[in-house]
């Protein structure tokens, strides 16, 4: 027997390392390893994407900006400088699917509240009336965390630019009227690089179970890197 081995050990040593190949393969097919897309412009539906940057097809990074928060400080991309972060457009006045955005945002921002990596930013399309004061009694009453959570207004015109140059989640309004907009239902992921990572329905709750588990695996991703 030890004979029948030896002669053909060779054979035998080839079939076990295919073994092991075959069974790599399998697994990995069965248990894809996670990936997360890196969104572009022309990757997404052209009605949220200004027409100035519809072609862009790589490369798409968040823009700088400047609002003024929920307490009158000015935030800017510093405040989100190598964060993972989300962000939302909305107005404190809407009734239909604010709301509920918030309330969802608000678990997202209870799952991530002891970690510094994560933020949130929500913009208003309404700053005429959601100025410094109506963003902190919203800020109150929704319970947002200042230190994890910027509620900001600011420019009309550099608000809309934001929304559909760089987070690419926006609706025009009536052409008639310069920047008119008209806000979503997405949640918009960042990651540290300022690139656009999943939009995500945010009335939704399976859809905010995904975008919890997408930041999860980010911040893991992050520390390989």
């Amino acid at each position: 027997m030890k004979s029948f081995f030896y002669t053909y050990r060779k054979f035998f040593g080839a079939l076990l390392v295919f073994s092991i190949i075959t069974i790599s393969f399998f697994y990995t097919a069965l248990n894809p390893k996670k990936s997360l897309p890196i969104y572009n412009p022309s990757d997404v539906n052209p009605e949220l994407v200004d027409t100035t940057v519809q072609y862009i097809s790589k490369y798409h990074t968040i823009a700088n900006f400047s609002f003024k928060n929920q307490n009158g400080k000015t935030i800017t991309q510093k405040d989100y400088e190598d964060k993972i972060y989300v962000a939302d457009f909305f107005f404190t006045t809407c009734k239909s699917i604010c709301p509920i955005m918030t309330t969802n945002l608000v678990d997202v921002q209870k799952v991530f509240l002891d970690n510094p990596k994560v933020k949130l930013l929500s913009l208003t399309v309404m700053p005429d009336i959601d100025n410094v004061s109506v963003l902190k009694e919203y800020a109150k009453i929704n319970g947002v965390n200042d230190n994890k959570w910027n509620l900001v207004t600011g420019d009309k015109k550099a608000i809309y630019t934001m929304a559909r140059k760089s987070y690419l989640a926006v609706k025009q309004g009536k052409p008639e009227e310069q920047y008119d907009m008209v806000h979503t239902e997405n949640f918009v992921l960042v990651d540290s690089k300022k690139r656009v990572r999943g939009f995500y329905d945010g009335t939704k709750k399976e859809e905010i179970q995904k975008l919890i588990e997408d930041i999860k695996w980010l911040l893991e991703d992050e520390k390989k890197q």
